[in-house]
């Protein structure tokens, strides 16, 4: 081989090498943040919403030791599409305004029996539209406290019969009026 032919080689093979990184590379930037569609205050509520739908008892933690706001705030963000994320945004207003229209205060100011009240009014009202489009926001509070509450751990191993995985088959199980259901 000529020394003609030997750069011109190695030219296109270190050429080749820093133009093909490149291309490969360009995959490798972030991807442009959007900005954050709710607030800390907006979790704090949705915690409060959720211990009201799932209180913690003297046998089992409240959803507000699961996080239930932020598990929340998570799906919705990550999941939920533009729509049910507006409807699910202006679900948290709603409540402050329908909590500011019954007793002239904020949703987090109320005591327990008001929060409670106004939830079960609030679970009424999605109840009556349960067939509409589209869903009452309260009926995505509630569905989402309830899954996120069972699959957390504070959920499954207080609120209900667990046994770490990996662990023996018991296909038959006796269970008595009032047992916890299994994790």
């Amino acid at each position: 081989m000529n020394r003609r032919k030997a750069l011109v080689l190695t030219s296109t093979v270190v050429g080749g090498t820093i133009i093909g990184s490149e291309f490969f590379l360009s995959g490798c930037t972030p991807k442009v943040k959007k900005e954050a569609l709710f607030s800390d205050s907006d979790s704090i509520v949705l915690d409060e919403v959720g211990e009201i739908i799932l209180p913690e008892s003297n046998l089992s933690p409240g959803a507000k030791a699961a996080k239930i706001g932020l598990f929340m705030i998570t799906i919705v963000s990550d999941c939920y599409d533009e729509k049910e994320q507006e409807i699910f945004k202006n679900g948290i207003i709603e409540l402050d305004r329908r909590s500011n229209a019954l007793y002239d205060s904020d949703f987090l100011k109320l005591d327990k029996q008001q929060k409670h009240d106004l939830l079960v009014l609030l679970d009424s009202e999605a109840k009556a539209t349960l067939e509409q489009e589209p869903v009452h926001y309260f009926s995505m509070m509630k569905q989402l406290t309830i899954w996120g509450y069972f699959t957390s751990e504070p959920g499954a191993t207080k609120a209900l019969r667990y046994i770490p995985v990996p662990g023996d088959f018991k296909g038959c199980i006796p269970y008595a009026k009032g047992d916890k259901a299994w994790a």
